[in-house]
């Protein structure tokens, strides 16, 4: 017990006593309930006044790692190793609630929990069930693959070559006319997202979208600083883009072919009056175009299409058609802008996976994928016509809908606003989870996003039920 403070060192004189002390608590000198000197005894061995020991001291009191009992002294508190840890130990609770990425939705996180049990039954998912992957075909394809010892190292900036070549003859046949170096591969259409957020708009840029969105679901553009504004496609819509873009930057992000959530589907016409208005006020398009492929009539052209002077960015992906494990979609845009774009994605993984691109590489090639297509959009019909007639047989009296065009949900429309954080609770009580309509747009009481993509014909029946019998006692 020799020790003193140096006034020659950085730390006050107060400091280094607060670090003394909390050094001998936590190797165990001093254990919960030890009695410390008093402030004149630790005074005369540190050779300091009487008032800088009572200085530490109280500091040490304040952070619950000493306490005082009236008339005893000052001892070593009972809690003072959780004291200490929350004095080491980053603060990683203000880490996290000031970082740049935003926490989403409750609802959200817990579909994204629940969606990984087996014992729920998952009435709101998009994604394909498992029995309607094609997994035992792209076992065979591994089979069929010759890899070269380069394809399995980091792929290119903008993508394997040959698949961006494969991509770029699939996309003809839907009158997109682009070269291998207008393309880049991306691990999903989300990645696609994320990348037009940090490397083409700056703080405060403006993303147009319709009321009901995807967007409001994920952050890729909230949580980089995008004022996120809902526009009505009406008549006014060029003059409208115009009055709120203003100076700033702005896109417009459309799902025109079969929208998440609601399964909408625009014409021609409302396409090419999108593109217009857009070109007038020089506001970029990015055209989501995943679900295109899942419509069960022949789907009428992509904005993409009218694209004359690189003012549409296009994102396809095979994720909800061939396999989202896979991570393998693509975009499609002025080369200035892929090369941008393909550098920064080098800055964040080292490109996608090789060996999935040369599974999609063989399944393009082959005609495999529009094959597995074929098929798929058969199988989709049939589970949306069995859920549609359960629809009609118990919920015409509460709630109405749209027929179904394609891909995976039916937009479940109540006649009451009862969709809430509640009703969301109650169901998945009963196992049952659902993806209610405020999480793609907050305002939005009265939808259900139902899919019938992902649970077998059994546990639609059931889910279906349970949500009948829940709603019919919330009423």
């Amino acid at each position: 017990m020799k020790w003193q403070p140096s006034r020659k060192d950085e730390l006050t004189l107060q400091q280094q006593i607060i670090q003394w002390v909390t050094k001998h608590i936590e190797r165990g000198d001093w254990v919960a309930g030890t009695k410390l000197p008093t402030q004149r005894q630790l005074a005369m061995q540190f050779g300091v006044n009487r008032s800088t020991v009572q200085q530490a001291l109280e500091e040490l009191k304040a952070a619950g790692i000493l306490e005082s009992k009236v008339g005893s002294g000052i001892y070593v508190a009972d809690n003072s190793w959780d004291s200490l840890m929350t004095q080491t130990q980053p603060n990683w609770q203000k880490y996290i609630e000031t970082s740049l990425h935003k926490p989403n939705y409750h609802t959200i996180q817990l579909i994204n929990e629940y969606e990984q049990r087996d014992d729920v039954i998952r009435l709101g998912t998009g994604e394909l069930a498992p029995s309607l992957l094609p997994t035992a075909e792209i076992e065979e394809s591994l089979k069929e693959l010759s890899l070269q010892p380069k394809a399995l190292g980091y792929s290119s900036p903008q993508g394997s070559y040959k698949l961006r070549e494969a991509i770029c003859g699939y996309v003809k046949k839907r009158g997109i006319h682009a070269k291998p170096q207008n393309v880049c591969i991306v691990s999903g259409a989300l990645q696609a997202l994320q990348l037009i957020a940090v490397g083409l708009l700056e703080q405060g840029s403006i993303v147009f979208q319709e009321q009901t969105s995807y967007l409001n679901s994920v952050h890729p553009f909230q949580s980089v600083g995008m004022q996120m504004i809902a526009i009505d496609r009406n008549e006014q819509l060029a003059q409208t883009l115009a009055q709120r873009k203003r100076k700033r930057q702005a896109v417009f992000y459309a799902v025109p072919t079969l929208n998440n959530p609601t399964g909408g589907v625009w014409t021609t016409l409302e396409k090419k009056n999108l593109y217009e208005a857009c070109k007038s006020s020089r506001i970029p398009i990015i055209e989501d175009d995943v679900y295109h492929e899942l419509l069960f009539e022949a789907a009428t052209a992509p904005i993409k299409s009218m694209d004359e002077s690189g003012q549409v960015l296009y994102i396809g992906s095979v994720s909800k058609t061939l396999s989202p494990g896979l991570r393998i979609g693509w975009l499609i845009g002025p080369t200035t802008v892929i090369e941008r774009l393909a550098d920064i994605k080098m800055q964040t993984d080292y490109g996608s996976s090789a060996i999935s691109q040369e599974i999609v590489l063989h399944w393009l090639r082959s005609g495999k994928y529009e094959k597995h297509i074929k098929s798929l959009r058969k199988e989709l019909l049939r589970r949306a016509n069995f859920i549609e007639g359960i629809l009609q047989e118990r919920f015409t009296e509460m709630a109405s809908w749209d027929k179904p065009k394609g891909g995976f949900y039916i937009w479940l429309k109540f006649h009451e606003p009862i969709v809430d954080k509640d009703l969301f609770t109650k169901l998945l009580q009963r196992q049952v989870l659902i993806n209610p309509g405020y999480i793609y747009d907050p305002q939005d009481t009265r939808h259900i996003r139902l899919s019938y993509a992902y649970a077998t014909y059994e546990e639609l029946e059931k889910g279906l039920k349970i949500l009948f019998d829940v709603v019919k006692k919330s009423k």
